[in-house]
């Protein structure tokens, strides 16, 4: 099985999640430091649709000016567009694999699409 982690290693639940992802068995496991190599507008929108909820619940709220910005109250294109502009913006991780996404927050929601 294919997975994608959009990973912070400085986030403990992105590491756990990284872990997680290593342990199994037949995992092709494919790491994205989302902060170094930020995810398109259109990649996050196909991610939060795959995972069944908006951006705005996607949107990091700790350590960011989201709310200071408006964007808890912004509509998703608007979420999406300042997500891929400043990555910090993203919750993490976000793992994908051929089962759907999960916003692995907590990290044992991995487990959905394994």
């Amino acid at each position: 099985m294919k997975a994608t982690i959009w990973h912070n290693p400085n986030c403990s639940k992105s590491r756990m999640a990284l872990e997680t992802l290593q342990a199994q068995p037949g995992i092709d496991l494919e790491v994205v430091q989302y902060l170094k190599n930020p995810p398109s507008a259109e990649k996050l929108a196909q991610l939060y649709r795959d995972a069944g909820m908006s951006a705005s619940e996607g949107l990091r709220l700790s350590g960011t000016d989201a709310k200071e910005r408006g964007l808890t109250e912004a509509d998703d294109a608007t979420v999406v567009a300042a997500m891929a502009e400043e990555p910090k913006l993203i919750e993490r991780p976000l793992v994908e694999t051929e089962k759907g996404v999960r916003l692995c927050r907590p990290p044992e929601k991995i487990q959905e699409i394994l």
